[in-house]
């Protein structure tokens, strides 16, 4: 893909004041160029959504979760989440799978795309993943993660991290027994989700078990859940102890969020500089890029719509405007409505009630 139109001088400059707080870290020994990187979410984090979030201040992204079984039989939707673009800087991809042969195949096929490292999504809770022995059901037999591990190991040549959650239930939190195996066979870093697989996305990431973690890691740990406002994020990163933390649906609805939480001043006044006008500029971005990625404008249409009534949420009139994008089906009058509908909110502030239920259905 060509390098997109920049961005106008007010945004950019709004972008380069926290871009120029961001710290360079190393999660063994992958380097990103901060500590606030994109988890994977399924259905969203494709080709143009992390290009955005990487232009937007993430340190690094990860794409959707992948089956190695569709991988290995070759199926070319599947085929097709593997790519990587040229724009990309730090980009992982994320395999799901419960079957050491199988995932060890699909993980030499994925490196020939390009990522920067693999990762085994052992944290997906819904049940169509679970059922079949993978993403969470992978923390119930831990005597076959080593031998998982090694496998996988093998067969690439790039880094290998996995994602997990603190456990299956709140009997079963054998995060730490996972740590050490993960370090032991070849492992570079431990992404952790802070719910166990029944709350699926329900109730509160425990936050104290994971800094708990903290405390007896072999490996770099990187910390996960309930980071949706910069200000929670921008309070995280200056109490944990985690070499990194990872946003999720946070991003759904805040995409200046990996900027934002960069200054701990700045966050705490929890009023945004970003406005109507900037994120106008965003969907611009992001249409560009599904356009280049996407030849069907259909597929762009459903790509685009749903992002863009998240990026509305908590501005004033949004549901008005998520009726009349969800009733429009052309590209063009799509994004003719989101022109006007962001530049009439002048600068408005986005409010939203983050103790309400937001995508609990397993999108991160």
């Amino acid at each position: 893909m060509k390098k997109p139109a920049p961005f106008s001088p007010e945004l950019n400059n709004k972008i380069e004041q926290f871009q120029a707080q961001a710290a360079p870290m190393k999660l063994g020994t992958v380097d990103f160029s901060s500590k606030l990187l994109l988890a994977p979410m399924a259905g969203i984090c494709n080709i143009p959504f992390r290009l955005l979030m990487e232009d937007l201040g993430a340190g690094g992204t990860v794409s959707e979760l992948i089956s190695c079984h569709g991988i290995n039989y070759a199926n070319q939707r599947t085929l097709e989440m593997l790519k990587i673009d040229n724009l990309e800087k730090n980009v992982g991809l994320q395999l799901f799978g419960e079957d050491a042969e199988a995932m060890s195949r699909a993980a030499e096929v994925a490196q020939n795309y390009g990522p920067k490292f693999l990762d085994i999504n052992m944290g997906c809770p819904v049940n169509k993943v679970v059922t079949k022995g993978g993403g969470s059901a992978l923390m119930k037999e831990v005597e076959k993660l080593a031998p998982l591990f090694e496998k996988v190991r093998s067969k690439i040549k790039i880094p290998l991290s996995i994602k997990i959650r603190t456990g299956w239930d709140a009997n079963h939190l054998n995060a730490a027994e996972i740590l050490k195996i993960a370090h032991d066979s070849g492992i570079e870093w431990v992404a952790i989700h802070g719910r166990t697989r029944t709350q699926q996305y329900t109730g509160l990431a425990d936050w104290n078990f994971i800094e708990n973690l903290n405390e007896v890691k072999k490996l770099p740990l990187v910390g996960n859940g309930d980071l949706h406002h910069p200000y929670g994020v921008s309070d995280r990163l200056l109490k944990t102890n985690c070499n990194a933390l990872m946003i999720a649906r946070g991003a759904l609805r805040n995409p200046f969020i990996f900027l934002e939480s960069l200054d701990p001043n700045y966050a705490k006044q929890k009023r945004s500089i970003f406005h109507g006008k900037d994120y106008w500029e965003v969907v611009q971005r992001l249409y560009t890029y599904n356009t280049e990625i996407f030849p069907e404008e259909r597929t762009t249409l459903v790509q685009l719509r749903k992002l863009i009534v998240w990026f509305a949420a908590g501005f004033p009139h949004a549901a008005a405007f998520r009726s009349q994008i969800f009733g429009c089906q052309h590209l063009g009058d799509t994004m003719k409505f989101t022109e006007d509908y962001f530049l009439s909110l002048g600068e408005s502030q986005k409010f939203i009630n983050y103790d309400e239920v937001f995508m609990s259905s397993g999108h991160g």
